[in-house]
């Protein structure tokens, strides 16, 4: 029902961001260009850009993740720190592991973070006073609470991440069983060369990031770099709003984009695609049509209302989805890895593209069979 996908896509740099204030953590910041005399698009480029998307559009997923493993040992106990829960990204994942650990009869506990370091912190020493059988570092770097990661470590308490740090896998520093993620690289490139597709190679481009989170950041680093490589694609701005704060400072921010750029601004790319739920209300008040420009993907996570507004129509045209339940199972699987002596999966899932176009109206996207595969696993 939906795609096997990934995208490579190389060519030469073009210097887009002429001032250090575009890249600064904490500003909202306009990126200034060269004037060139050379036709804009990117032929090359694009056309390079169009394969990756149609592959990544495509809509057949079977499972391509671990089919063997250890038997599902019972009883254990396992917490889920979310940064915090206004991220539908981590809810559905928590969702995710809820469902697999009740599969299995282990008891999961989600704690909230608050979305703040100190929050962050506190459920951690909450969650290591419960004395779990293993822990979950949803969403946030584990840098935030290095004492509490070292009495986990020290205690033989495995942690498993989803979106704490950079790369998918085992960790070393933090020490992490492993990182449950799509491929940061894949997402990043996707998700410009969707922009670069659609846009035939020229597109005013507004990026949103959240420069508070590594993982975020680097991300949006990325798709700023492949955007680079169209000569005809521009980066207007590329705008820091940590995810906490998107709702209090959404509206104010995308009418101080549209006052800035107007009808220059043509694309979107986001993160995650928390921030088009809270720049829709702002582009419809500028009457703006949903179904028009600026066209916006989400590069993560896929939750629900992102697909309800890519479905719509409604403010965004595409989301690159995390399978958020998917990977619940999947932090699962690698924590009855762990418990046993077995090493991880080592299972990072394909990077698709969702639009109204191919997703035949669901809210939700994973591969097709990863309950059962599990649950053969598992034995149950």
């Amino acid at each position: 029902m939906h795609p096997t996908r990934k995208a490579v896509v190389t060519a030469a740099a073009l210097l887009v961001m002429a001032t250090s204030a575009g890249c600064e953590p904490g500003a909202g910041a306009t990126a200034s260009h060269r004037d060139s005399s050379a036709e804009p698009g990117c032929p090359a480029v694009l056309s390079k850009a169009k394969q990756a998307v149609k592959k990544a559009e495509a809509v057949n997923a079977p499972w391509r993740g671990p089919t063997t493993g250890p038997k599902a040992v019972h009883g254990k106990t396992v917490v889920y720190i979310a940064q915090t829960l206004t991220n539908p990204g981590i809810a559905g994942v928590a969702q995710g592991v809820q469902e697999a650990a009740k599969i299995v009869g282990w008891h999961a506990r989600t704690l909230n973070g608050q979305g703040t370091p100190d929050g962050q912190r506190a459920a951690l020493k909450q969650a290591l006073s419960l004395k779990p059988d293993g822990i979950v570092i949803s969403g946030f770097d584990p840098g935030v609470a290095p004492a509490e990661v070292k009495k986990a470590n020290s205690e033989g308490i495995p942690l498993i991440g989803w979106h704490a740090a950079p790369a998918p896998g085992p960790s070393k520093k933090p020490k992490l069983f492993s990182n449950v993620t799509s491929r940061v690289e894949d997402v990043a490139k996707i998700s410009a060369d969707w922009i670069i597709a659609r846009s035939n190679g020229r597109a005013g481009v507004v990026l949103f990031t959240d420069a508070t989170v590594p993982f975020a950041k680097r991300k949006s680093d990325l798709i700023k770099k492949e955007l680079a490589t169209c000569s005809g694609t521009k980066l207007l701005s590329y705008t820091n709003m940590p995810i906490p704060e998107v709702n209090r400072r959404s509206i104010k921010e995308v009418r101080s984009l549209l006052s800035r750029f107007g009808s220059k601004w043509t694309y979107s790319a986001a993160i995650n695609d928390l921030y088009f739920q809270h720049a829709a209300p702002a582009l419809r008040a500028a009457g703006k049509d949903g179904a028009g420009a600026p066209y916006n993907i989400g590069a993560g996570d896929g939750d629900p209302s992102a697909f309800q507004r890519v479905n719509g129509k409604e403010f965004q045209a595409a989301t690159v989805p995390e399978p958020l339940s998917e990977q619940g199972w999947q932090i699962v699987d690698e924590f009855n890895r762990a418990f046993t002596g077995a090493p991880d999966s080592g299972y990072v899932a394909p990077v698709h593209i969702a639009t109204a176009g191919n997703n035949g109206g669901a809210l939700s996207w994973d591969s097709e069979g990863y309950r059962q595969a599990y649950r053969k696993i598992w034995g149950d």
